[in-house]
């Protein structure tokens, strides 16, 4: 399955939003780009943890995140 990118941001929002759609029974998969600069030896601030979903999940996830980003 082809995942998409639904989130680009902190990882305490990136966390909150894989909650909620977990919730939903959504799976999500967090790549997190802080913690791989860190290891690899230097510091990466900007657009720290992604969030991805499968594709086939985008029509269900779409009401969950529309909420999610409104209640922010």
């Amino acid at each position: 399955m082809a995942l998409i990118k639904i989130f680009s941001g902190s990882e305490i929002i990136a966390m909150a939003l894989q909650t909620k759609l977990e919730e939903k029974g959504i799976q999500t998969v967090a790549k997190n780009n802080l913690q791989s600069a860190r290891m690899a030896g230097f510091g990466n601030t900007d657009l720290a943890v992604e969030v991805f979903i499968n594709e086939s999940d985008k029509e269900k996830a779409e009401p969950v995140i529309d909420d999610f980003k409104m209640n922010l």
